[in-house]
């Protein structure tokens, strides 16, 4: 969690900022404020990171997916690709636009593949949602060549993703619009953010309105503003984004030090018989905050992670039993338990969710092992984390014993 491994007098200052005038709401009360904004002030700094036109910071990670999904015109039975290896949100998102999740096959990259979103694609197929997964990022110039020779809409979830890229644009710019989360487990924190990124002028005023009940925030007065369009309640408090707005101006320093740890440790468990690791669609533009080891099986990544259970090595997930990142542990999204009627249930599922082939996506996530890294970590414990990874593999990759 690098971002929380920061806080310190940028965040306090910024939130006595807010409290000095005490307006946490991120609109109007000019008067009072003394031209204090902290939400515009994390928007701004996002958009030094991402290059974006606009950028619209909302309440978290999963309302801006949801916003630039609903923005970039993905609703009522609209076939949305999706990856079956990602952070449930994307899927509830989808789903609670009325939309039909499609699941397709990833790669060695973690992320969509462009032969697999090939695959899934229908006839009422609308829309990507492609989600660049565990800090890295998917290889674009394929994916964006079956995106435009299909003529469908992408939309990026890059909440894992912030300071990530490909060939010098950021995860989250190739589509119709982006999304970034800043829970407390980021390369940067709002405590609870995310921002919401495009270069399409008409999505970001779709996306700023639907995020504030359909204000247009066209005046100084709230009250008298117009509605262009429905919208909910997605904003972002003025302490939250101050948190956000501190630490995003911290993730330049905290991807250099990630990436030279993550080098270090690459460089020593390389020589670890058994070890591989993810790709990337560009080597250049990691963001440096999953160390993604693959095993050279299922087996042996499970018996890896009960030697490093067994010698009490910590931070690491192992994605393929995870409750909340992988298709295997859904049962409420196959059997479409729901609190209220859904779209999906009115108009049928255009999978069998149960009965999903995606022998490529189970065989990655099956060998993958994921370590968080810490931009604080020093030499020494880099090595000695390297060492306690290594002397796991070795015992788990030893033949079992007759």
């Amino acid at each position: 969690m690098p971002g929380t491994e920061l806080f310190g007098a940028e965040e306090r200052k910024e939130i006595e900022d807010v409290l000095s005038t005490g307006i946490m709401f991120r609109f109007n009360h000019d008067a009072q404020r003394n031209n204090i904004w902290k939400a515009k002030d994390f928007e701004e700094e996002a958009k030094k990171i991402t290059k974006a036109k606009y950028a619209l910071a909302v309440s978290n990670g999963s309302a801006a997916i949801m916003a630039a999904l609903a923005a970039s015109g993905i609703g009522t039975g609209d076939e949305v690709i999706c990856p079956p290896f990602t952070y449930i949100a994307t899927i509830e998102a989808v789903l609670l636009l009325g939309a039909l999740p499609v699941f397709a096959e990833i790669d060695e990259t973690l992320c969509l593949s462009a032969s697999g979103i090939k695959a899934a694609i229908t006839p009422k197929t609308k829309a990507v949602c492609l989600v660049h997964m565990c800090g890295g990022n998917a290889n674009m110039d394929e994916i964006m060549a079956v995106i435009k020779e299909h003529n469908l809409i992408l939309v990026e979830d890059a909440g894992q993703a912030f300071a990530a890229s490909y060939k010098g644009i950021a995860t989250g710019c190739f589509g119709k619009a982006g999304a970034y989360s800043f829970d407390f487990f980021k390369i940067a924190t709002a405590g609870e953010g995310g921002i919401l990124v495009t270069n399409d002028e008409t999505t970001f005023k779709l996306a700023d309105n639907y995020c504030d009940h359909g204000h247009d925030h066209v005046g100084s007065n709230r009250g008298m503003e117009n509605h262009p369009v429905i919208g909910f309640n997605f904003r972002i408090s003025e302490l939250h984004a101050a948190v956000g707005a501190a630490q995003t101006r911290k993730v330049p320093f905290i991807r250099e030090s990630n990436l030279k740890i993550k080098k270090a440790l690459q460089t020593q468990l390389s020589k670890t018989e058994g070890i591989s690791f993810s790709k990337l669609g560009d080597d250049n533009g990691d963001s440096g905050t999953f160390l993604n080891i693959l095993m050279p099986s299922t087996e042996i990544a499970r018996r890896t992670v009960d030697e490093m259970n067994k010698a009490g090595v910590g931070g690491f997930n192992y994605w393929f039993t995870n409750m909340y990142h992988f298709i295997n542990q859904w049962d409420h999204i196959k059997q479409l338990k729901t609190a209220s009627k859904l779209a999906i249930q009115v108009l049928g599922a255009p999978q069998d969710y149960n009965n999903l082939s995606i022998p490529k996506t189970q065989d990655v996530v099956g060998r993958l092992i994921s370590f968080g890294i810490r931009c604080t970590w020093t030499e020494d414990e880099v090595k000695a984390l390297a060492t306690k990874i290594s002397d796991c593999v070795v015992k788990a990759m030893q033949p079992e014993k007759v």
